[in-house]
């Protein structure tokens, strides 16, 4: 047998990284509008708390700002804050965004549209700042320095929780946040250009073949769904244009979301999936392929994407963005509102059919969805977009095989707030769990991490004593 298949064969066969973390689970009131004094009510979130190895006399709170999911997915795969917990004796703390997961304000009814309005990153935040304020007794003084972390949209929210409440948080750690991927300040075909980079790196053929591909299947969708359905194992048929614009979608999402998920071990973040996704599944691509061969091949990246633990009798294409591990249901009313990222594809740059961004067209979209109108400057204007000079003590790493790393911080904006990039990483790579396939660019990433928490700790305890 060719040494490669054996190699590839081990790489399969490894085990994925699995983490047995404890926490304890517990709630926390918050308002539900903390900037407006109309309405009084109050809801409960979630959040989990480790304190295996906290020195309560003073030892930091760390303090993971949960993202679009249910809050358990990113502790059990934050395994930076826990290796690191015994350490710095600190308590580890990861709370849930507000609409996500149990956090719900109005039960079963919180994404109706009468009630999602009060799902936006500046209510979070708030929210992460009254608790933040309760885990320190509510003293005008705080005892423990807090350090904020978090990956890709929580990320964002960790460096903005740094901006906005710096009496709150000494410094934060951003990892793989596109707070430069709002209108007008990156070109909209970045994202899918570092996808197509992605798989070019792994196979020039496997490109080809994906972008060749969406022809043959709008051809065969519509004569010949049944087949499509059968052969790829589709929960649901294939039975008019808008169903094909959904497969075709949903195949979308899976090229973007194994390159931004192309680790270097098995992992179950999103979904299962095995080591090097993006190289798995440019294995089936590796040759020029037309018509039944050409989507044969695109069934098995289907079943490597949606089934690779055995465990889904068939896929639900339907099921969008929302498919795999994560519950990001409230996102699509954020991205309608204030999380406004233009995505756009050309067809040439790219492995993609040519989409040009239209934010008309987008806001007439949401306006039929949620009743609303996206505010396409609004969170340039709240956060400042790349205007941080006023900013400090925030860390901002992007791994250049992450797409998102298009709308991310790639050069150092000033002493303080700083940008590490890792040449070999995806996306949020560097708060994973350690694993000994970690590129050496990650390894070095993580101790300037640490290099950065240990300075902003030691300002903390140096205000305190100069305090009167």
């Amino acid at each position: 047998m060719d040494r490669r298949v054996i190699m590839w064969w081990l790489i399969l066969l490894l085990p994925a990284v699995i983490c047995d973390y404890k926490y304890e689970t517990k709630w926390f009131k918050v308002p539900l509008d903390h900037f407006g004094f109309h309405r009084n009510e109050t809801f409960n979130i979630k959040y989990l708390v480790n304190d295996t190895y906290w020195d309560k006399g003073g030892g930091p709170i760390f303090f993971y700002t949960g993202n679009e999911g249910q809050i358990e997915v990113f502790a059990n795969h934050t395994g930076f804050m826990w290796e690191i917990a015994a350490d710095y004796r600190a308590r580890l703390v990861f709370a849930e965004h507000r609409y996500y997961g149990a956090s719900m304000p109005f039960g079963d009814k919180s994404l109706d549209n009468e009630h999602i309005g009060y799902l936006t990153a500046a209510q979070a935040l708030a929210d992460y700042a009254e608790l933040v304020n309760y885990l320190q007794g509510d003293v005008l003084h705080p005892r423990y320095p807090v350090i904020a972390f978090g990956g890709s949209y929580g990320g964002m929210l960790a460096a903005y929780f740094r901006m906005k409440y710096p009496h709150m948080v000494a410094g934060a750690i951003a990892a793989s946040a596109p707070i430069h991927m709002y209108p007008g300040m990156v070109p909209c075909e970045v994202f899918d250009r570092i996808v197509t980079s992605s798989f070019k790196i792994a196979s020039s053929k496997c490109a080809e073949n994906i972008r060749r591909s969406w022809a043959v299947i709008r051809k065969n969708a519509t004569s010949n769904g049944t087949w499509i359905q059968k052969n790829w194992n589709l929960c649901d048929p294939v039975k008019d244009s808008k169903d094909v614009d959904t497969l075709v979608d949903f195949l979308k999402m899976i090229y973007e979301t194994l390159a931004m998920v192309n680790y270097p071990f098995a992992n179950s973040f999103l979904m299962s999936l095995p080591a090097q996704p993006v190289r798995v599944a440019c294995q089936y691509l590796s040759e020029s392929l037309t018509d039944d061969l050409l989507l044969q091949a695109i069934g098995k990246i289907i079943n490597l994407y949606t089934n690779y633990d055995g465990k889904n009798p068939c896929v639900k294409y339907k099921d969008g963005n929302n498919y795999g591990n994560l519950d990001a249901s409230g996102w699509d009313f954020q991205a309608c509102t204030e999380m406004v990222m233009p995505m756009c594809t050309n067809g040439k740059d790219d492995m993609f059919e040519p989409m040009a961004w239209n934010f008309t067209q987008y806001s007439e979209d949401c306006h039929k969805k949620y009743n609303v109108y996206p505010r396409a400057e609004g969170a340039r204007i709240e956060y400042g977009g790349d205007r941080l000079l006023a900013a400090s003590n925030i860390v901002f790493s992007n791994g250049l095989l992450d797409p998102w790393a298009g709308g991310g911080i790639l050069n150092s904006v000033s002493r303080s707030v700083t940008a590490v990039v890792i040449i070999d990483a995806a996306h949020h790579l560097d708060l994973m769990p350690s694993t000994p396939d970690d590129p050496s660019s990650v390894r070095m990433a993580r101790n300037i991490h640490k290099h950065n928490i240990d300075k902003w700790i030691r300002e903390f305890r140096e205000e305190q004593k100069n305090k009167p």
